[in-house]
């Protein structure tokens, strides 16, 4: 059984930072991309950054140049450094990873940027 469980989330001030954590448990053979997304009340859920298991990154135009995405290979983790947050980033952030082929969610973390 493969488990993505998130953490970091929280509340922080407009123009503060969060760093968030997603750790892969279980059997694993392999992880490919691992990814972050989110979803705001009312919304569907978006892609916010993606990096392949050799390091090529991919973010949206919202978030680029303020957020950073990056993985520990040996610790089967990937992380999101959020910087200079805004009230419109405020979201449940998932993890998501192709981990032995097959792909797989985290349970969400919730990042609310107040004004």
């Amino acid at each position: 059984q493969v488990q993505l469980v998130e953490s970091g989330g929280g509340l922080v001030q407009a123009g503060g930072s969060l760093r968030l954590s997603c750790a892969v448990s279980g059997s694993i053979f392999s992880i490919n991309v691992m990814a972050w997304y989110r979803q705001a009340p009312g919304k569907q859920r978006d892609l916010v950054a993606s990096i392949t298991s050799g390091g090529t990154t991919n973010y949206a135009d919202s978030v680029k140049g303020r957020f950073t995405i990056s993985r520990d290979n040996a610790k089967n983790t990937v992380y999101l450094q959020m910087n200079s947050l805004k009230p419109e980033d405020t979201a449940v952030y998932y993890c998501r990873s192709l981990v032995n082929y097959a792909n797989y969610w985290g349970q969400g973390t919730q990042v609310t940027v107040s004004s």
